[in-house]
């Protein structure tokens, strides 16, 4: 048990790190007060919450940080537990970017891009759509409704005739015509209306334009304007109202449920409910409803996303900081409050009803508890990794690891390795070994569990080297291969090969895990997505070294010169599609050399 001595802690404000006897970090907080916060989690065990008392009875040792304000620590806060994911905190799992909608500003013409990215570049952003599918499938519908340029800002300087989208109809072609900007900024306006939520002005203008469009029999032009009239009332039926007012706001609430604490997430948009987003914390209550709102808003929230400026809560915020931080995000102001009124209270109610409804489906089973049976480990496997290592001949030696975190796929903590020191070898346990010392200087969170692509001799080659940096015991591993009678490419899934076999150190018969049982079907999965990612990732290696070698043999390229085009232009389609003057702001590449490297570029085969 942890002495606590409340005369050690400063009374700064700052961030504090809890650690257990293996000194990993279990929980990450923040305080105005170092020692009075501290010291609340030593008092008397009746009046903490469960897990409290839970987590406090795991501390070794307490490390502080010391910062100037709450804003600073809190923001410190929120990086520490995207970087360390403890234990203990309310940890934002999937916390993806969504897809926007983005109309770039920066251009004479502009376009309608799909993009995961707020960028403060003077774009206007529409959105978030919680599916990627429904954002593409309305990116689509504009493009027909609307005849805005689709191509880049580079294939646009480059083109000399028009392309198929203007044969259709679905482009005005500035790129090679004379489009005047008055006509093309109209129809900039229109596609602004239609994704503000503002139909209904868009749709009498269009009426109007059509009647004079007739009028002056002008017939074909007032049957596209129809046509478009119908595709705007179409999508709007889709959308439901629920404010009055054109407003741009997101609501939070959370719910408690048998399984523990759910919190969802409303978007509103210019008054319509475009969509709902919902998370889940097994094992808590509502006590911890605040630490789960504040944690929520800090992780979920960023530079880079759209931020509203009215976010309702299901309580008023006891911490200014809060504000202060998104206010920082957004550069611009953001109101946190709770909700007054009718029609804000309908909408609470309506994220309290999804919150409740976030818990896994009746009759669903956890992946991480079963794994943690199935498995023997210490702990639910809430964070798997998968490694697996491909290489062609020996050259293009690859590690490949991917990462799920509660059965989902973590694809920001992707990683490839490349063993430069192996190359010619074909030595699989080499690589597997190198990668384990390299994976234990990285600085991602450390695994619940890492599954090898690999029998009993892949998995001693890690657990070997391990042993080796000292750290035998640093995550529990795992091995899965193929089943006796699989040759060749593997088991195959959907001809009923279901029998891989499940390995773990120092055990030289596979674990009994029934075929087709969730848990082996998910390791299955996991092991296809590394094989896959690294596969991937080896073929393009290959790729780049093959084109670089073409591109360093063109007249006048050295491997210096053929780097910098490189990172310049970061492919030959992009360095074929540039003209003289373009190249020639590569350093050390002067007229007589850039004319012919354009001239080879273009002779050179895609």
């Amino acid at each position: 048990m942890y002495e606590f001595d409340s005369a050690a802690f400063p009374t700064t404000p700052g961030v504090y790190l809890m650690k257990d006897a293996k000194g990993r970090i279990i929980y990450v907080g923040k305080a105005k007060s170092l020692r009075a916060r501290l010291s609340s989690y030593f008092r008397s065990p009746a009046q903490q919450t469960p897990k409290t008392r839970l987590m406090v009875s795991h501390i070794a040792d307490i490390e502080t940080l010391h910062t100037a304000t709450e804003k600073e620590a809190l923001l410190l806060e929120a990086s520490l537990i995207k970087k360390h994911r403890p234990r203990y905190n309310i940890v934002l799992r999937d916390d993806k970017q969504y897809v926007l909608m983005q109309l770039s500003r920066r251009h004479d013409y502009p376009r309608l891009t799909m993009t995961r990215r707020v960028v403060r570049d003077g774009s206007v952003y529409y959105g978030p759509f919680t599916s990627a599918a429904a954002a593409r499938e309305t990116w689509k519908l504009v493009g027909r409704m609307f005849p805005l340029r689709k191509c880049g800002d580079r294939t646009f300087a480059n083109r000399v005739r028009p392309c198929l989208y203007h044969h259709i109809g679905q482009c005005l072609a500035p790129c090679v015509k004379v489009v005047p900007l008055a006509d093309y900024a109209a129809v900039v306006r229109q596609v602004e209306m239609f994704l503000a939520g503002r139909a209904g002005e868009l749709t009498e203008q269009l009426r109007s334009e059509m009647l004079a469009a007739s009028e002056n029999l002008e017939f074909e032009k007032a049957a596209r304007l129809r046509d478009q009239i119908r595709a705007v009332e179409a999508t709007v039926e889709r959308q439901s109202v629920v404010l009055g007012t054109r407003t741009d706001l997101d609501v939070v609430a959370v719910a408690e449920t048998s399984g523990g604490l759910g919190l969802a997430l409303l978007f509103i948009r210019q008054g319509r409910l475009i969509g709902c987003k919902s998370f889940f914390w097994s094992g808590l209550g509502l006590e911890e409803g605040p630490e789960a709102v504040a944690g929520f808003l800090t992780q979920f929230y960023s530079r880079s996303r759209f931020i509203p400026e009215r976010i309702l809560l299901p309580w008023e915020p006891d911490d200014p900081a809060l504000a202060d931080v998104l206010q920082e995000y957004r550069q611009g102001p953001v109101r946190l409050r709770a909700a007054h009124g009718g029609e804000e209270k309908k909408l609470l109610e309506l994220a309290r009803a999804n919150a409740g409804q976030a818990a896994p489906r009746e009759g669903g089973e956890d992946i991480a508890e079963l794994l943690r049976r199935a498995l023997h480990l210490p702990r639910p496997a809430r964070r798997v990794e998968c490694v697996d290592v491909s290489h062609l001949g020996g050259q293009g030696m690859r590690a490949g690891l991917v990462v799920f975190e509660d059965g989902a796929p973590l694809t920001d903590d992707y990683r490839t390795y490349a063993f430069e020191e192996l190359e010619g070898t074909g030595d699989d346990y080499a690589a597997l070994a190198a990668w384990a010392v390299r994976r234990l200087d990285s600085d991602l969170p450390e695994p619940d569990l890492v599954l090898i692509d690999g029998g009993r001799g892949q998995v001693a080659a890690v657990a070997r080297a391990l042993a080796e940096a000292g750290r035998p015991e640093a995550w529990p591993i795992a091995g899965i291969a193929k089943a006796v009678g699989q040759p060749g490419a593997g088991p195959d899934r959907r001809a009923g090969a279901l029998e891989d076999r499940i390995f773990l150190p120092g055990r030289s018969n596979p674990l009994p895990i029934r075929p087709g049982s969730a848990e082996l079907l998910f390791l299955q999965r996991v092991r296809d997505t590394a094989h896959a990612h690294v596969i991937g990732r080896q073929r393009v290696g290959r790729k780049t070294k093959l084109l670089h070698s073409e591109l360093a043999s063109l007249p006048g390229i050295g491997p210096k010169m053929a780097r910098q085009l490189w990172d310049a232009f970061g492919s030959i389609e992009a360095m074929r599609a540039a003209d003289i003057d373009e190249l020639r702001r590569v350093p050390g590449l002067g007229p007589k050399r850039a004319a012919a490297l354009h001239a080879a570029l273009r002779a050179l085969k895609a």
